[in-house]
């Protein structure tokens, strides 16, 4: 310490002796000083790198789950609930006027079982009522669930059968006397033929419209 202090004397001493000095000495004697202060400080410092922190961010991995709307997921969980039911009762024997798994099913039969004890809906008890409620559904907005009528006594009768979509063209019902519930496609011949159009119930068809409401 003695040193130092004896240094700056040496340096101040002649500065103020020289006139004009004395500001120059003390200028380059203070920055030299800083120069040495500082240096180590500025080594110490991090330096900021954006990049670096950006390359250290954490990006979600996958895809990132959206939240559903309440109505949607109700809407969804309704159709799975009667596509269920349908599917577990495939093989059951067609009986005229059944409407029953103990009975057999006739295909309104099939279609009021589903509906009723699936979400606990019911509907006309024939085909033919059936197609003059709910909300008729265009060919390529169907959905799980939807009615798909059809006139199997000819193109310009009345509609005379119907069954449940299911997905992708096909269709879930009880066909005729002698066969079972099974699934057919509306691309086939004979149905593609009658088919007459599908409707959604009032029901679902009004929880599907909250949905859109608050989507």
């Amino acid at each position: 310490m003695f040193f130092k202090r004896l240094t700056a004397l040496v340096v101040l001493v002649p500065a103020l002796l020289v006139p004009g000095l004395a500001v120059a000495a003390v200028g380059a004697h203070v920055s030299a000083v800083v120069d040495r202060a500082t240096t180590p400080l500025m080594d110490a410092l991090p330096i900021f790198d954006p990049a670096a922190r950006l390359a250290q961010a954490v990006v979600p991995n996958g895809p990132v789950a959206v939240p559903v709307p309440a109505a949607s997921r109700q809407a969804l969980d309704l159709r799975r609930t009667l596509i269920a039911l349908a599917m577990k009762l495939r093989h059951t024997p067609y009986v005229l006027g059944g409407h029953s798994p103990s009975t057999g099913f006739d295909c309104s039969g099939f279609v009021r079982y589903v509906f009723a004890h699936a979400i606990g809906l019911e509907l006309p008890t024939n085909s033919a009522s059936q197609f003059r409620v709910g909300h008729r559904v265009k060919r390529n907005q169907m959905k799980p669930g939807d009615l798909v009528f059809f006139r199997t006594a000819g193109r310009h009768g009345r509609v005379s059968h119907v069954g449940i979509y299911l997905s992708d063209g096909r269709f879930i019902h009880s066909p005729r006397h002698g066969e079972t519930v099974r699934i057919d496609s509306l691309q086939e011949a004979y149905w593609a033929k009658r088919f007459a159009g599908a409707k959604r119930p009032d029901a679902m068809a009004e929880i599907d419209s909250m949905a859109s409401d608050r989507g």
